[in-house]
């Protein structure tokens, strides 16, 4: 997608406060010196049986853009691909039910949706939100001596694939699900009120992916300590079973030249740091001194987990390492 976007042309706009160009997780359009929106859009196949579920992780996943960048939703629109002629429409509705509650949770409202005919379900939204112009969270502003927190596990990807193998522990379904569900809001909410740097959320790149953006927009280099990483139960099993997302083969191909990993990190566990997230946690880079603040906000108000996983670095010769 870089070289596609990198071949389109620019029109600019000096009220576009975030576009295309950066790879950031939204766009931003400044309103006015107090309000700036927040637009994103995303939705994908199902991932899970259960459609209420599907529903509601479609949704979070394509709000938690907003959240990454300090936002808050405020409005949604319904996209849907949907087999009308083969599947009951009992389904739909449970798709959309879930997707509507958890715009719900969020304080937001689906306002509305376009809907096709299609041989396959598909199902995100589109979404505006609002943000105030000094206070945006982008992906750039890592800075060297912070440190990197992530507030979800990794491998809902590999389990993803796990379900549509039917080859899945019914336990690990039970966690990644309510994973996805967890909408980024009170992570977003929390650091900014700590305050930090730099924010992305990790989605269909995977850690590394999303990482290498964070690095290469901060100019900067990002270390993590694989040992520290927060990872879903049963994943380096899926891994050894071929259960590994095409996406998250392609982004390893990609970034092999961008990243140095040490000899002692297992192979299935770094297939597990490229694993191709849905509705992933924040990735956020903070100074030193605000962690610990941090990570206990975190944990007291329910977000899954708070883990110090790296730090930002220097810039070196490659954009990632990956240390035991």
């Amino acid at each position: 997608m870089a070289y596609v976007v990198n071949h389109l042309p620019e029109y600019p706009n000096e009220r576009v406060l975030v576009g295309p160009k950066t790879f950031a997780d939204a766009g931003i359009y400044k309103i006015s010196d107090e309000m700036a929106l927040v637009e994103t859009l995303d939705f994908f196949t199902p991932v899970v049986n259960n459609p209420y579920d599907y529903g509601q992780i479609a949704a979070a996943n394509a709000m938690s853009d907003v959240y990454a960048m300090g936002g808050k939703p405020l409005t949604a629109m319904n996209i849907l691909c949907y087999p009308l002629k083969f599947l009951d429409r009992d389904i739909l509705v449970e798709i959309l039910r879930g997707g509507a509650d958890k715009v719900n949770e969020a304080g937001a409202v689906v306002i509305g949706g376009h809907t096709l005919q299609d041989n396959e379900i598909k199902y995100g939204l589109s979404v505006t939100g609002v943000i105030h112009p000094g206070k945006i969270v982008t992906n750039a502003g890592a800075r060297p001596g912070d440190m990197l927190v992530l507030t979800k596990p990794l491998g809902t990807g590999l389990i993803i694939s796990a379900i549509k193998a039917n080859k899945v522990c019914a336990e690990d379904i039970k966690r990644v699900t309510a994973s996805m569900c967890q909408l980024n809001k009170t992570a977003s909410e929390t650091m900014l009120e700590v305050g930090v740097n730099a924010c992305t959320d990790i989605t269909g790149f995977g850690l590394m992916g999303h990482a290498y953006e964070m690095a290469e927009a901060s100019k900067a280099t990002l270390s993590f300590s694989a040992g520290r990483i927060p990872v879903f139960e049963g994943c380096e099993r899926y891994v050894r079973m071929g259960l590994i997302p095409g996406v998250s083969k392609l982004s390893k191909k990609y970034l092999k030249d961008a990243i140095t990993v040490d000899s002692r990190v297992e192979e299935e566990f770094l297939d597990v740091l490229f694993d191709a997230q849905t509705s992933g946690g924040l990735l956020i880079s903070l100074p030193k001194g605000k962690v610990e603040i941090l990570c206990t906000k975190l944990k007291e108000r329910g977000v899954m987990v708070a883990s110090v996983i790296g730090e930002v670095c220097e810039r070196r010769g490659v954009s990632i390492v990956v240390t035991p």
